[in-house]
């Protein structure tokens, strides 16, 4: 049984709430802990992490109490070997359209007999090497580390149930790039999204799969109800919503005293 499996049964059920860190910032890391988000998620698809930096990310995260999540691109073997090598909860990978790919991250992060992980004693990932054995340790990692695919296209929506056959893979759903695919970009609870995620979760409950998803917390009512882990922000989304927050009130407080509020800083195109 997988940490996140472990930990979501000691906590009876439900939810577990977590979010995004697209930049390396350790403060931000530990105020979320101090907040109650129980899961943290180092983005290496889309943003300028180092897999150096996501390895300090896991350490840190780990400290502070969170499970933690590294995606990667894609599941070529340095990828996904470097990912596990920095001992996350959890290796996502993007766009799993198929289930050679989840057959692939299998190969690849899982020692044997599972798969074909090369072994590599001195990372963060196996202890650095001061358990007794590393054979014990090995299938430890197999046992610990949860893998998941994201669904996020219509090809991928159609060949749900094939995916969610793949033995040791969860599923991670993404409904901004689905509804891309479904051509109503942005609309993350237009009907065609919710249908096609509905069908994702019943091929995945009917599996046994867990299911993560990365959504608005304004998309909340629906995932609440269906996701086992639930990333509802992150770091630059906190960050913009505090900063025009205070800017918001200071031009607030502006106004009432009869002063302009020059917009200087407003959002470019």
């Amino acid at each position: 049984m997988s940490r996140l499996r472990r930990v979501l049964a000691e906590q009876g059920g439900g939810t577990m709430l977590g979010l995004g860190a697209y930049f390396y910032d350790p403060i931000f890391l530990e105020i979320a802990a101090k907040l109650g988000f129980r899961i943290a998620w180092f983005d290496l698809e889309h943003c300028l992490i180092t897999f150096s930096q996501a390895a300090d990310l896991c350490r840190i995260a780990s400290g502070l109490g969170l499970l933690t999540m590294v995606r990667i691109p894609d599941t070529r073997r340095e990828n996904v070997l470097k990912a596990a090598e920095c001992g996350p909860d959890i290796i996502d990978v993007p766009m799993a359209n198929s289930p050679e790919v989840l057959h692939e991250l299998v190969r690849h992060a899982r020692f044997r007999p599972e798969g074909e992980r090369g072994s590599f004693s001195s990372s963060r990932g196996s202890q650095y090497g001061l358990p007794a054995s590393y054979a014990e340790e090995q299938q430890r990692i197999n046992r610990d580390l949860c893998l998941m695919g994201q669904v996020e296209t219509v090809e991928a929506v159609e060949r749900a149930d094939e995916l969610c056959a793949v033995p040791g893979v969860d599923i991670f759903i993404g409904p901004l790039d689905l509804s891309a695919s479904l051509g109503v970009l942005g609309q993350t609870v237009h009907p065609k999204v919710m249908d096609a995620c509905e069908k994702t979760i019943r091929s995945a409950r009917k599996h046994g799969k867990l299911v993560a998803v990365a959504a608005p917390a304004a998309d909340s009512s629906f995932w609440i109800k269906r996701a086992d882990v639930f990333f509802c922000t992150n770091d630059i989304s906190c960050l913009k919503a505090g900063a025009q927050a205070a800017l918001r009130q200071a031009r607030e407080v502006m106004a009432q005293s009869g002063q302009s509020c020059d917009p200087v800083g407003s959002p470019r195109s």
